[in-house]
């Protein structure tokens, strides 16, 4: 191995010799790939790791072939992908008919839902889609599941009011952790070679008798660990919040691009992550333009209304960038 690697290439050598499937396997390999220095010295590992990628690459394709025959598969659509997790019967499939336009089957008795049932949240000018996934009770599914809750931007665990929601979640966080995928705001170390990923907390059923008892007990125990939102997919309750949790708990932003000496369009934001920068924004409208930008305006609420802002400036919710190279 060549002397010169930086720290970065060998921790992510490191993630993957601990890696336990395929997808985390690629994803440490491309990171090694994009990390490591090119000169001669590092043309043969270079070779290497491609030949690697391309391997594991083809090995994901079948597994998610696979998976998309079973209905576990749905590419993400709009500014987000929320997966809907939890027991049986505590009203995903109603939330999301309730939340979106899906049709998703909703019934009284246990396991209805037997596949991935996708639909689209409006949240003012941006679409999030919401998955509905089986019960977690399915030990069968797991695996299948487990890929497809790896790649999703937000996972929203729901638990319903009418029993206890404590017990609930808990359990939900045992079977997320049986599958690899710890959450980052749980106060708890990671356990090494897992996923991480945001969580939301919904509370549902807040109609039901002696709803308010366990939602006060499920806010003292954790709020401000995770987000948290008590609704009634059935009545309607506290929907319209719901979208707004949603949409901070994925840690996103919107910002418009304006083109010097035109109106800016207001109805197609770009989609950042929260802590990104101008020059963030510059690549994302196009790889070169982070190199070839001298400087960019900015509207919005970080700043004066148009001032010339800095590369490093972060930007915020509702921004509004007009580029200049």
């Amino acid at each position: 191995m060549p002397a010169n690697l930086p720290p970065q290439y060998v921790e992510a050598e490191k993630r993957y010799r601990m890696a336990r499937d395929t997808e985390e396997k690629l994803d440490a390999l491309q990171q090694m790939l994009a990390i490591m220095p090119h000169h001669k010295g590092t043309d043969k590992l270079h070779a290497d790791l491609r030949k690697r990628i391309a391997k594991l690459s083809q090995e994901a394709e079948k597994r998610n072939a696979t998976a998309r025959r079973a209905g576990f598969y749905i590419e993400k659509e709009g500014a987000a992908q929320v997966m809907l997790v939890g027991h049986t019967n505590v009203g995903k499939s109603k939330l999301l008919i309730s939340i979106t336009e899906a049709v998703s089957a909703v019934a009284q008795y246990p396991f209805t839902t037997k596949t991935l049932i996708p639909g689209m949240m409006k949240f003012d000018n941006v679409q999030i889609q919401l998955i509905d996934t089986p019960p977690i009770e399915h030990k069968n599914i797991r695996t299948l599941l487990g890929n497809s809750l790896r790649r999703a931007d937000l996972i929203a665990i729901i638990v319903e009011l009418g029993s206890d929601p404590i017990l609930q979640l808990e359990s939900t966080l045992k079977v997320m952790k049986e599958t690899r995928i710890e959450f980052i705001s749980s106060g708890q170390e990671i356990t090494p070679g897992s996923f991480t990923s945001k969580a939301l907390i919904i509370a549902n059923k807040d109609d039901v008798n002696n709803a308010m008892i366990e939602w006060k007990k499920l806010k003292n125990r954790y709020d401000g660990i995770f987000p948290i939102a008590s609704i009634s997919a059935k009545e309607g309750h506290g929907l319209e919040e719901l979208k707004n949790t949603i949409f901070y708990a994925l840690d996103i932003i919107r910002v418009y691009t304006k083109i010097p000496g035109s109106k800016v369009d207001l109805s197609d934001p770009m989609i950042m992550k929260r802590g990104d920068t101008v020059e963030d924004a510059a690549e994302s409208v196009h790889k070169d333009f982070r190199q070839k930008l001298k400087y960019a305006v900015v509207w919005g609420s970080g700043v004066f209304e148009g001032q010339r802002a800095s590369k490093r400036h972060v930007l915020r919710d509702g921004d509004i960038i007009e580029f200049h190279i």
